[in-house]
């Protein structure tokens, strides 16, 4: 389990530590055993990309993202995927209004902050091509007008990963604008002992730690986080090495992977590692911020053959395995405190 000290390692004159201090604790006031989530969620949003989170229901995935953005300052909409939404229900339409003889527009849910995408897996494929503009782009088609959602625009989605029926693929085009996505696996016994304390209690109100333009200013920092040009480099063997196993020493892996990892997923784990290192009270990225996040970055990028479904294969075993195949890299540190 992650270390929840690592969501509040800054040094205490650290404006960045406090902030994110600050919102670590309220989220925790509702929020128990799920170190992990609450980690990446964190990475997600201080690194601006979007989240998916898979796993059984009860596992306080939607629970999470709700208290996160009640935390945050800005707006909240959630949206129940189910088969029969249509594409209007997610970003809005056109509405015929008979008194002026004209077509208003009336928005729809997409236009917040945050959006919560429930159970995302539910939807059919035009109201997915209708997230993705959205995700991609920020800004939404209506008709011949484009409407910009306000920024910053974080789609946060769930998906159950033991229900087939009434569910759909998400196409590979877009699960790859997913910056990250996240397996929750259920909590320890301890945890689960405080969760059940927590339910019997009663509901947490729960205060708003951080402003949009706060979050605003970490982003900003994350930004100006060190990389290494050899982590850069890193990042991209790792990903190489998923679409050329061989090439990588594993060939018996070969069969198993059809599509390798997109260039978007080096580029994303630079950049969660960003947000990652600033987590863990660090202006510089290190190797073990890139390999903590590999999987979450990489898992949903890869391919997986028919063998492999047949022979019980999951995209974190290649990772695993590639993760050992490719050697660290050697990092210059000291040309950049001198820079600094």
């Amino acid at each position: 389990m992650t270390d929840h000290r690592h969501l509040t390692a800054l040094n205490d004159g650290d404006g960045a530590g406090r902030m994110i201090e600050r919102a670590a604790y309220e989220i925790r006031r509702v929020i128990a055993g799920q170190d992990t989530l609450l980690e990446r969620t964190f990475v997600g949003l201080l690194a601006g990309g979007h989240l998916l989170i898979e796993g059984v229901p009860g596992l306080a995935k939607t629970l999470t993202i709700k208290t996160v953005a009640a935390v945050l300052g800005g707006t909240f909409h959630r949206v129940q995927f189910t088969p029969d939404l249509v594409p209007s229900d997610l970003v809005g339409t056109r509405v015929y209004r008979s008194g002026s003889d004209a077509f208003d527009v009336e928005l729809g849910p997409v236009f917040c902050n945050f959006l919560l995408a429930d159970e995302i897996n539910r939807a059919p494929a035009k109201v997915q091509s209708a997230l993705l503009e959205v995700m991609q782009e920020s800004h939404v088609t209506i008709g011949k007008e484009t409407f910009p959602v306000p920024p910053p625009f974080l789609v946060m989605a769930t998906q159950n990963p033991i229900e087939s029926e009434g569910t759909y693929a998400l196409p590979e085009a877009q699960v790859d604008r997913f910056m990250l996505k996240v397996l929750v696996d259920y909590p320890d016994a301890a945890d689960e002992l405080v969760v059940i304390d927590r339910a019997l209690a009663g509901a947490v109100n729960v205060d708003q730690a951080l402003s949009l333009e706060e979050l605003a200013g970490l982003q900003g920092t994350v930004r100006r986080v060190y990389v290494d040009p050899a982590l850069t480099r890193y990042a991209q063997r790792l990903a190489a090495a998923t679409r050329d196993l061989a090439q990588a020493g594993l060939p018996a892996l070969g069969s198993y992977v059809e599509y390798g990892v997109s260039p978007r997923g080096p580029i994303n784990l630079a950049l969660a590692a960003r947000a990652l290192a600033l987590l863990r009270g660090r202006r510089y990225v290190v190797a073990d911020d890139l390999r903590d996040l590999m999987k979450d970055v990489f898992r949903h990028r890869i391919v997986l053959s028919y063998e492999a479904l047949a022979d019980d294969v999951t995209p974190d075993g290649v990772l695993d395995s590639v993760l050992e195949a490719v050697e660290l890299p050697e990092q210059d540190f000291v040309r950049h405190e001198a820079a600094s």
